[in-house]
């Protein structure tokens, strides 16, 4: 009887402990989105083809008159989906830089990642951009 008791108190000890460790860990979710990359600021302002290059390095519209140049503040990268008018943070700390240039200001790039509902970020491992613009000519009267 006494060994029945010590085995089910450890296994109720067990029982309430887990669910306690598991509350504080960050449950996330494989997610693929796809949707316009612009900054914090413009995608709240409704700027996007109108975002200036220069909130990418500095944070905001006219900040190279305040930053010394070649100065590179931290700037918060989102995602604005489409189809689902919501924004989401993007961390790219996992990818290269250069890559990440080639999606700035476009739509229809693809962000592949794990989702945390709590910051409503995505922590990107992939990333998809669309070919750039083919070269058009003009023919005709101006």
């Amino acid at each position: 009887m006494k060994k029945f008791t010590l085995y089910s108190s450890v296994f109720l000890l067990l029982f309430a402990l887990v669910p306690g460790a598991l509350a504080g860990s960050v449950v996330l979710e494989p997610v693929e989105k796809e949707g316009f990359l612009s900054t914090e600021k413009c995608a709240a302002a409704g700027e996007f083809k109108d975002c200036y290059l220069e909130n990418y390095a500095c944070g905001s519209d006219d900040c190279f008159k305040n930053v010394e140049p070649g100065t590179s503040l931290p700037v918060t990268i989102v995602l604005y989906s489409h189809k689902e008018g919501h924004t989401y943070i993007v961390d790219v700390s996992k990818l290269n830089p250069s890559d990440i240039d080639e999606g700035i200001n476009r739509n229809e790039v693809t962000i592949i990642g794990e989702y945390d509902k709590e910051t409503n970020t995505i922590m990107a491992t992939e990333f998809r951009a669309p070919p750039p613009p083919k070269k058009s000519f003009f023919k005709g009267c101006l």
